[in-house]
C-alpha cells in the first residue's frame, strides 16, 4: 500500500478529529476513583475504574444491540467497576473499526472482515470478544417466490440469487461453492434493494442478513433461511478496541466484556423485558418493537452460541473463522495490504472463571 493511499485512508477515517474523540471520551481521561467494594457477582473486585468509557455501535440501535442496553440499564457495567457513559449510533462496521483503531472510542461493535480490513491499512483495532459466533449472513426466500420450501443450498442450482455488496456477497459465494452449485447459479447485484426484489419475484433467492429475512416475514410472507455460518466458519458482530489501549487498560476491557456477557445472558432469559429496555433508550423503535424482539431472539438463539462457547465461554475466538474471512477478502483483493489474521484478535481479556462468560452456555 502506498504512502499516499495510507494517508488518504487515515484522513478519511478522521485522524486528528479531536471533537469526535472528546465527545466519545476514553478511560485515559482520568476521573474519580473510589474505595474497593465487594462485587455483587462475587467473582470480581468491583473496584471503580477511573474515567468513563463509551461504546460505538456498528449502526443504528436495533434488536441486535440488546445486550449492551440491557447491561447498561441494569447497572451491570457499573457493578464490574466500569462507567459506560454513552452508547453511540454508528455509521457502519468500517467506520466503527476505524474509530476503535484510532482510539477515538474505547469500545466498538464491528465485524471480523472490517477488523481485518482496517488492520491492513495501518490501524490496529483488535477483537477482544466475539458477540455472534456465527455470521448473520443468510440465503433466504419466500415460499411464494421459491415455489416451495428452501431447505438446502443445493436447491439453488438453476436459480437467480441476488445480494448486495461486500462480505454478504463473498459469504454467499462461499456457501454456493461449498454446496457445489456455484457454476449453476446466476448471481446478480441487487444493491440495497434485495428484499423488495425478492418479494417482487425479480430474483429467486436473496443473500442478506437474518434481519432482512425478518423484514420479509413482517410483510406477511413465509420465509425460509439458510444460515451461511452453518457451513462456512465466520463471525458476526465482534467487540473491538485499539490494541495498545486495551493492553494499557486491561481492567476496563475485562469489565466491559463481563458486563456485556451478563447483559446478554439476562436478555436471553427475558427477551420481552430486554426489548423494552432497548425501546426505552431509543424511542424511535417503539413502532417496530415486535421486529426488534424477533431480531434479538433469533440472534440469541441461533447466532451467539456454539462449540467455542460451550467449550470455552462467551466471546471466545477460534482461528479458523478469522482465516476463512481473511482468505475471502484477499481473494477479492479487498485488503489494503498484508495482515496476519492471528494478530487481530485475542481471548486474553475474557474472564472464563466468571459465570456469565465461562458458563454462558449453561446459563442460557
Amino acid at each position: 500500500m502506498s504512502g499516499t493511499s495510507r494517508r488518504a485512508f487515515l484522513v478519511a477515517a478522521g485522524v486528528g478529529a479531536s471533537g469526535l474523540a472528546g465527545c466519545l471520551g476514553g478511560t485515559d481521561g482520568g476521573g474519580a476513583g473510589g474505595d474497593e467494594a465487594p462485587s455483587p457477582t462475587g467473582t470480581t473486585t468491583g473496584t471503580p475504574i477511573p474515567g468513563e468509557s463509551a461504546l460505538l455501535l456498528n449502526w443504528k440501535p436495533s434488536g441486535l444491540h440488546v445486550p449492551y442496553f440491557a447491561a447498561k440499564a441494569n447497572g451491570f457495567y457499573e457493578e464490574e467497576g466500569l462507567t459506560l457513559g454513552e452508547i453511540r449510533t454508528g455509521e457502519g462496521s468500517t467506520f466503527s473499526a476505524k474509530q476503535a483503531g484510532l482510539g477515538n472510542v474505547d469500545f466498538a461493535v464491528t465485524s471480523s472482515d472490517q477488523v481485518l480490513n482496517v488492520n491492513s491499512r495501518d490501524l490496529s483495532p483488535q477483537s477482544v470478544g466475539v458477540v455472534m459466533q456465527k455470521s448473520p449472513a443468510v440465503v433466504f426466500s419466500t415460499r411464494d417466490t421459491f415455489g416451495g420450501e428452501l431447505t438446502g443450498a443445493d436447491q439453488l442450482a438453476g436459480k437467480t440469487v441476488g445480494t448486495g455488496p461486500g462480505m454478504v456477497r463473498m459469504l454467499t459465494t462461499l456457501l454456493l461453492e461449498d454446496a457445489g452449485v456455484r457454476d449453476d447459479v446466476e448471481m446478480v447485484d441487487t444493491g440495497y434493494d434485495t428484499v423488495q426484489q425478492l418479494l417482487s419475484g425479480e430474483i429467486d433467492a436473496a443473500g442478506g442478513v437474518f434481519g432482512d429475512a425478518i423484514s420479509a416475514e413482517a410483510q406477511g410472507y413465509t420465509v425460509d433461511s439458510l444460515a451461511v455460518g452453518d457451513s462456512i466458519p465466520s463471525y458476526g458482530h465482534v467487540i473491538a478496541a485499539k490494541k495498545s489501549w486495551a493492553s494499557s487498560n486491561p481492567a476496563a476491557v475485562r469489565a466491559f466484556l463481563r458486563g456485556t456477557a451478563r447483559g446478554a445472558a439476562w436478555a436471553h432469559q427475558r427477551p420481552g423485558e430486554a426489548t423494552d429496555l432497548l425501546v426505552e433508550a431509543n424511542g424511535v423503535l417503539e413502532e417496530s418493537r415486535d421486529q426488534q424482539r424477533r431480531k434479538w431472539e433469533r440472534m440469541a438463539n441461533g447466532f451467539m452460541t456454539g462449540d467455542a462457547v460451550t467449550d470455552h465461554g462467551w466471546g471466545w475466538s477460534r482461528s479458523e473463522p478469522w482465516q476463512v474471512v481473511h482468505d475471502a477478502l484477499a481473494s477479492a483483493d479487498a485488503l489494503g495490504g498484508d495482515v496476519d489474521p492471528a494478530s487481530v484478535w485475542t481471548n486474553e481479556y475474557l474472564d472464563t472463571d466468571y459465570r456469565f462468560v465461562g458458563s454462558y452456555a449453561d446459563v442460557v
